[in-house]
């Protein structure tokens, strides 16, 4: 046996790449590439990345302030005199009665 040291030679590799592993995946790009695959497969309808941001006017004032809301309203007052519309059938369904009434006795 020689007395010579082993000299490593400088690798040129990144860390982490040595010995046969392969790089590591860019997480992000990977991502990107799924969701691009997953739309031309159909599976998804868009890419949520590339949607523009909303442009919806925001609302002016409430519902309820409305000539429109306001009719409905009157007209469901006036069904509800008139015996068209039952009262329970405006009720909250924390209100109501879990089941609906049966013929069967108990």
């Amino acid at each position: 046996m020689s007395n010579h040291e082993h000299r490593r030679l400088p690798s040129t590799h990144p860390p982490g790449t040595e010995r046969g592993m392969p790089p590591k995946p860019d997480d992000d790009a990977l991502a990107e590439r799924t969701r691009a695959e997953r739309v031309e497969a159909g599976i998804e309808a868009y890419d949520p990345d590339d949607v523009p941001p909303a442009t919806d006017v925001r609302s002016r004032g409430k519902v309820t302030e409305s000539e429109q809301y306001r009719g409905m309203k009157a007209e469901m007052d006036r069904q509800v005199r008139a015996g068209e519309l039952a009262a329970d059938q405006l009720w909250a369904r924390k209100e109501r009665a879990p089941y609906p009434p049966t013929r069967y006795e108990v």
